[in-house]
């Protein structure tokens, strides 16, 4: 039905595609300006909406950096409650910086956190505020382009590559098919561990990528579920455990089929992606968690919807419930030392030409 409906508001892909048409040439003509800062600049992209792996692409970075550089994270903080730029503090929540910015807060303690719509403006409130700064992520900033970033990577998941999308409101498209063009790297994001390099080749031939541009893939590697209330304890997934879903993210097709092939039991409780929970909400998944018959069960949620469910911490440790995240990483698969060079060496040569 959802399908049927996105099929009916094609014109208004049409028009949303003229729009989109329209400001990224008046980039490309120069008539708006874009800057560049002196100070290397990741961006981590896609073409699409949600679900592509940003958040663990600007992990796999940070993990990548953090012991050469001082590193900073700018992103958008979409769906927070407040305005403005911010950096994080250490009693800041997922309402003030968004709960992806929130995430990377929590797991990385060397890194700077900021939140800022107006990227220029944001850059300038980081550099001032953190002039120790040697290498800002942009976080889904592909179609800012008022900021130009010395490296640019986009994302495709491997089970929708942008060659095979449309633009929203039918497809999930955001920005032009040919917009991948102004990418440095390509990363095929969700795929197959045992992904075939025939079927590998093929994606490649469709992408299309010229010739200054490099081509990876990557899977997601899930680590040890830990309760979000008390991260030392963990506990192992296995078949003779039923599982509660409750997550509000983009895409969840990666974390449902980790599931079934584990041969997990699950049921899930689905939220819009961001989605700020409710109190009654949340009596609702205890009241369903309670009606589940097995012995061993546990509720299992994503590292960005704990960062939300934190909000309500003093009525979950009253409810008692076994809530548990469960992490992921991003893997580059084959030749992952070749993207790390590919960055590191980049970064070296911003700031060489700066010197």
């Amino acid at each position: 039905m959802l399908r049927f409906i996105r099929y009916l508001l094609f014109p208004f892909a049409l028009l949303y595609l003229a729009i989109v048409y329209v400001r990224n040439k008046l980039y490309d003509k120069r008539i708006l300006k874009s800057v560049q800062f002196d100070v290397p600049m990741i961006g981590v992209g896609n073409l699409s909406v949600g679900g592509t792996g940003k958040t663990p692409m600007v992990e796999y970075l940070i993990r990548l950096l953090q012991d050469e550089y001082e590193v900073a994270m700018l992103s958008r903080g979409y769906r927070r409650r407040t305005k403005g730029f911010l950096i994080a503090q250490p009693d800041s929540t997922a309402a003030d910086i968004g709960d992806e910015p929130m995430q990377l807060h929590h797991k990385f303690d060397k890194l700077t956190v900021s939140v800022g719509a107006d990227r220029v403006m944001s850059t300038i409130g980081l550099m001032g505020i953190r002039p120790e700064t040697e290498v800002i992520l942009l976080d889904d900033a592909f179609q800012h382009r008022a900021i130009r970033p010395h490296l640019q990577i986009v994302l495709t998941p491997c089970y929708q590559l942008f060659v095979d999308d449309w633009y929203l409101p039918t497809g999930d498209l955001r920005d032009l098919k040919s917009s991948y063009r102004r990418a440095d790297v390509l990363v095929v994001t969700k795929c197959a561990t045992d992904l075939p390099n025939p079927e590998k080749v093929s994606i490649v031939e469709r992408l299309k990528p010229l010739p200054h541009q490099k081509v990876f893939f990557s899977h997601i590697q899930y680590g040890l579920p830990y309760d979000f209330l008390n991260p030392t304890e963990t506990v192992s997934l296995s078949a003779d455990m039923s599982v509660l879903l409750v997550c509000g993210i983009a895409n969840s097709k990666s974390l449902v089929e980790y599931l079934k092939n584990l041969g997990i039991t699950w049921q899930r409780i689905p939220f819009a992606d961001h989605h700020y929970f409710k109190e009654k909400e949340l009596e609702r998944v205890a009241t369903t968690f309670e009606k589940m018959t097995a012995s061993n069960k546990i509720i299992l949620t994503t590292e960005k919807d704990s960062m939300r469910l934190l909000l309500h911490e003093d009525f979950l440790r009253q409810k008692g419930l076994p809530i548990y995240c469960l992490p992921i990483e991003m893997g580059i698969q084959e030749n992952g030392a070749d993207f790390d060079r590919l960055v590191k060496a980049k970064i070296l040569e911003v700031k060489n030409n700066d010197d």
